[in-house]
């Protein structure tokens, strides 16, 4: 298989992700008018009332809409057709203003060409990405000058770690990037509903931490700030459990092993 085909067969891994998770998504939080972004998020992005926002690999849109509850005027773009056709259904249903856009992100400058406030992305992103630094091309190039870009990610450490296996940790995965993406074939259940199942197979790209900053680098940001926490999105491995605000937290290593960061930077 080459890379395109590797981005096929993942786009109809979202394509089929699309109706389970507008079920398991929480969103009925949204429709209650509470925003379903972290408070971590919230603080180190700022205010955004007024301000254009593009949110790339936006999925289901619950996210993108989650900023538009905050004020921002909002473009989300996903390559899952699916996503974008469920993103409308809910900007529909919530009466919000909100534009989604149907493109691999490889392609969006065929479909969009303005700039904006902020660039943002969020939450188990970077893995479906065959090439960083055309990735950080394109969050430059829709940026205004001074405009910010802002991320929250799973640590690309916890990549190396066995994650069905219970008990210490064991390494059995590289930490550095290579061409050829890793097929996962191992059926597990969804992260967001243990019911669901995808049993076909699926393939990430690796990046490790310098990857993701030197790109941004290269393409002219300037890094305001890179945090890193010890919690997770979800329960990447057995041992883990949640804490009473609902992040994953692996017991034996609190405060020793960082399983997501954040970074800030902004277009010159």
């Amino acid at each position: 298989m080459n890379q395109n085909e590797f981005e096929d067969a993942n786009q109809r891994m979202w394509d089929e992700l699309a109706p389970v998770h507008y079920k398991s998504y929480g969103l009925d939080r949204l429709r209650r008018g509470e925003t379903l972004l972290e408070d971590i998020q919230l603080a180190e992005v700022g205010e955004v009332r007024g301000k254009s926002l593009l949110h790339l690999q936006c999925h289901i849109g619950s996210d993108t809409l989650s900023w538009a509850l905050r004020g921002a005027e909002v473009v989300g773009v996903d390559f899952s057709g699916q996503s974008i056709e469920f993103a409308r259904r809910l900007a529909d249903e919530l009466k919000l203003k909100a534009e989604f856009v149907h493109s691999n992100i490889y392609d969006i400058e065929k479909h969009l060409n303005r700039q904006f406030d902020i660039v943002y992305t969020s939450q188990g992103v970077l893995c479906w990405l065959k090439d960083i630094k055309e990735w950080a091309r394109l969050i430059a190039r829709y940026l205004k000058p001074g405009g910010l870009f802002y991320i929250m990610e799973s640590h690309p450490i916890q990549n190396v770690f066995n994650n069905i296996k219970s008990g210490p940790l064991e390494i059995i995965y590289p930490y550095f990037h290579r061409e050829q993406p890793t097929k996962w074939d191992d059926n597990k259940p969804d992260y967001s509903d243990s019911t669901f199942i995808y049993n076909k197979p699926s393939y990430e790209w690796i990046w490790t931490l310098s990857d993701i900053v030197n790109s941004l680098i290269s393409a002219g940001l300037i890094i305001e700030s890179l945090n890193e926490y010890d919690k997770a999105f979800d329960q990447i491995f057995p041992d883990m459990v949640r804490d009473s605000d609902g992040w994953w937290y692996y017991p034996d290593y609190r405060g020793k092993l960082p399983l997501i960061f954040t970074l800030r930077a902004i277009k010159k």
